[in-house]
């Protein structure tokens, strides 16, 4: 799911500033932290993949928050008299996709259940 998360961004062009740089750094991230957690699974490899996906499921909210906002302020733009409920509504179905970023934290809420699972392992 993160190559594929990964690469959807990518192929968005979702690398145009330093905004948008961020859930493709948090992917990266956790990649690495997956692996080293895989390869070898420790005390402190499984508190940084943990704090990674803490800050991945940030990143998701502040992606939800920044895309509600361009689409609120583009509504706005093209109907200056909107508001309450309608401007609401017409920002969820904006250009930008308002709750795709919420994708980042399935993707840390996955990781985390992982991590627990290793935990009952060990």
């Amino acid at each position: 799911m993160l190559i594929g998360t990964g690469l959807e961004l990518y192929l968005l062009d979702h690398y145009e500033d330093a905004w948008q740089l961020i859930p493709l750094i948090c992917i990266g991230a956790a990649l690495v932290g997956m692996v080293w957690v895989l390869s070898k699974p420790s005390g402190l490899s499984l508190r940084i993949f943990k704090g990674i996906l803490g800050l991945s499921a940030l990143s998701g909210l502040v992606g939800v928050y920044l895309h509600m906002k361009a689409n609120y302020e583009f509504e706005l733009e093209m109907k200056p008299s909107a508001q309450g409920w309608e401007l609401f509504s017409e920002s969820l179905s904006g250009a930008l996709p308002a709750l795709a970023p919420g994708s980042m934290i399935a993707l840390a809420l996955i990781g985390y259940t992982y991590t627990l699972l290793i935990k009952q392992q060990t």
